[in-house]
């Protein structure tokens, strides 16, 4: 069983991850060179992801990955939620750009936790010299998401 440093490297497509590759899934795929001066090559491991627009912001959808989106209405923890509007698609370095989405990419997520409190925000208005002042703040709610697969 080998495990992989965690941290990032001088070149961008290469990802480490802290698991075992035994235990990592199919969509992985190993890719061995050398680095520049060095004498070891060192493994990188390029993962499947997908850019999802969930609720009109976009995410990068890896598997294993946890996002706090806003929140979803009829989420209850454990339940399956499917989102189909899969802008971009890169499995193993085929990238695939949909117009506008992807067709028959999708990806799957678990609701982790249907409602999360985000930090607070404070909105503070002053007009100088007026004697104005009005303070408000509110906390964004979220949902907690673990994706499953992404499917291309």
């Amino acid at each position: 069983m080998r495990l992989f440093p965690i941290g990032c490297s001088l070149f961008t497509e290469n990802v480490y991850l802290c698991t075992p590759l035994e235990s990592v899934g199919a969509e992985l795929s190993v890719h061995e060179r050398a680095p520049p001066g060095g004498k070891t090559p060192i493994k990188t491991i390029k993962a499947m992801y997908a850019i999802v627009e969930i609720q009109g912001q976009q995410f990068k959808a890896e598997q294993g990955k946890k996002l706090f989106v806003h929140h979803i209405k009829d989420a209850e923890q454990g339940k399956t939620v499917e989102f189909d509007k899969v802008l971009l698609v890169d499995a193993d370095g085929a990238v695939k750009v949909g117009a506008p989405t992807v067709e028959g990419a999708k990806v799957v997520c678990e609701v982790v936790n249907p409602l999360v409190k985000g930090d607070k925000v404070i909105v503070f208005k002053m007009k100088r010299r007026k004697d104005s002042r009005k303070r408000n703040g509110h906390r964004e709610q979220f949902t907690e998401v673990e994706i499953k697969s992404v499917i291309a």
